[in-house]
């Protein structure tokens, strides 16, 4: 198993994340989007220089999931990801995850491997079967039962490797083919860059992790849960015969920390009316990093005796600050 590793959701739109910016600036002008976009650049760059964090993510969506009214800015994953990947020089960069439904998978092998060429060998896949309904909806793509969908993952991933590994790809299925297909140029990374899988569904989407991933993505799960997770990943391995431990286990988890509890409470309690209603913040408290630097090492320590190399933190409250206090207080001591 490879050292213990620590990912970060940059800015993008997806919850409240562009509430640092100036507030008496319209939401959605043209000013504003820039600005935001200068954030999420500016957020990157201090990662990729003043930190030991390993990599950036942003999210495969098409509308901020938290706005009421879904009309807030949000950037799309890939084109603000080649961005990203050329204004940085270390870090990973990666999707949290790509949703499968929204490209056919040989353009997406084209897509991942000219940004492992523009980031020199840093760009990771990570992928899922998709769920947000109303993105099919309003931006017109079928949204089949869970099933197809996961077939159709299974379908794409074997697609992406062959034209990634191979001259030329020919794959015949039941949702996709490619016949005699060229994909240059190929990854700079060997054999191919990391495919990460993320999802939840036990049946049928863990046996397409246990049959394709380099590293496993529990979305805001709890430790219990993800234990579960991973005894049914063992199973699906063994099904197969393959080593489970071949797969890396990472998770990904909202994490609001502050260094005393009074700035807790405080950040709580502004997160609160950003979501408009306790219940919706308690909820995602039970699956979340809530705490003081103590507190939430103590929680990450549960999940790294279960075999967890892989930490990715969307932060509340993302400023340089935060980066530091959590790289200095947390990764650094764990």
């Amino acid at each position: 198993m490879s050292s213990l590793k620590f990912g970060l959701i940059i800015p993008q739109g997806w919850s409240y994340d562009f509430s640092l910016l100036n507030k008496n600036r319209q939401e959605n002008d043209e000013d504003s989007a820039v600005n935001q976009y200068k954030y999420s650049k500016d957020i990157a760059e201090v990662i990729d220089k003043y930190s030991s964090i390993d990599s950036i993510y942003t999210y495969d969506h098409f509308l901020p999931y938290y706005a009421p009214d879904n009309e807030r800015n949000f950037f799309e994953c890939f084109t603000l990801l080649s961005a990203i990947a050329a204004l940085t020089n270390r870090v990973k960069v990666g999707q949290l995850v790509t949703c499968n439904s929204y490209r056919n998978p040989a353009l997406l092998s084209k897509m991942l491997s000219t940004l492992d060429v523009i980031s020199n060998g840093r760009v990771e896949l990570g992928i899922g079967a998709g769920w947000y309904k109303e993105e099919y909806i309003q931006y017109g793509y079928d949204f089949p039962p869970a099933l197809t969908r996961i077939e159709q993952l299974d379908e794409s991933i074997s697609i992406i490797k062959s034209m990634w590994m191979q001259e030329r790809a020919t794959f015949s299925g039941r949702y996709y083919s490619v016949k005699d297909a060229i994909c240059n140029p190929k990854p700079i990374q060997k054999p191919h860059p990391v495919i990460m899988i993320g999802g939840e569904g036990e049946k049928y989407l863990l046996k397409v992790v246990a049959k394709h991933a380099d590293r496993y993505n529990h979305p805001c799960g709890s430790v219990q849960v993800l234990k579960r997770k991973i005894s049914i990943i063992k199973e699906h391995c063994i099904s197969i015969g393959c080593n489970h431990k071949d797969i890396e286990l990472s998770t990904l988890a909202s994490c609001l920390v502050r260094e005393t509890e009074e700035e807790l409470k405080e950040a709580i309690r502004l997160r609160k009316k950003q979501l408009h209603g306790i219940q919706q913040v308690k909820a995602a408290e039970s699956t979340s990093l809530v705490g003081t630097p103590e507190k939430v090492r103590a929680v990450m320590n549960e999940y790294i005796d279960l075999g967890l190399t892989h930490f990715v933190l969307d932060l509340v409250g993302l400023d340089e600050d935060t980066i530091k206090m959590v790289d200095s207080k947390i990764i650094k001591k764990l």
